[in-house]
């Protein structure tokens, strides 16, 4: 393929300029590489549950892992663009999110209501806690902007945490 150019010259070539030091973008490519995994895990996570929910909860439920999954989905390339506005290099391909991820897939086979809810509560809860992180990292590293965006995801992740909580205790409720 004539696209193809040797690894010191692609480093080149992708190396977008910034003023941030080499170990801050460093440090902060590789924080954000793995939130950008995990949100692909989640979103994928999130939509499985959507397709095989099944219960008295069923519409509510259905309708609001969707909603989830979209805003989950609608952070991948703002994150994966900053990664690149500061000069690193983002996720590849699936094995690279694979590699990457630090939430559990699961292949199940069925999954009750309650339990789908309780572990996305538990993923966001993991995907904020290691978004305060980079946020501090980018703190440490003078990045204000993608410690601004983080602060928008990491709004949004309580969000959802706060609706699969609630809707958890109705769904343990039996729906009353």
């Amino acid at each position: 393929m004539a696209d193809r150019i040797d690894s010191k010259t692609t480093a080149a070539v992708l190396k977008t300029p910034t003023d941030l030091k080499p170990d801050g973008v460093k440090a902060i490519t590789k924080a954000v590489n793995g939130l950008v995994a995990d949100a692909f895990a989640l979103y994928l996570k999130t939509k499985n549950f959507h397709w095989h929910l099944s219960g008295p909860n069923f519409r509510d439920f259905h309708v609001m892992l969707d909603e989830q999954a979209e805003q989950i989905y609608a952070s991948i390339d703002p994150l994966a663009e900053r990664v690149r506005k500061i000069g690193g290099k983002t996720i590849k391909s699936i094995s690279h999110i694979a590699e990457l991820q630090s939430l559990e897939d699961n292949n199940a086979e069925f999954v009750g209501p309650l339990e789908m809810l309780k572990e996305l509560m538990a993923d966001n809860n993991k995907v904020a806690a290691a978004m305060r992180k980079a946020h501090g990292i980018c703190d440490d590293n003078d990045d204000v902007a993608t410690a601004s965006l983080l602060e928008v995801f990491l709004d949004e992740t309580e969000r959802r945490v706060w609706f699969l909580f609630e809707s958890s205790k109705s769904a343990d409720a039996g729906g009353h």
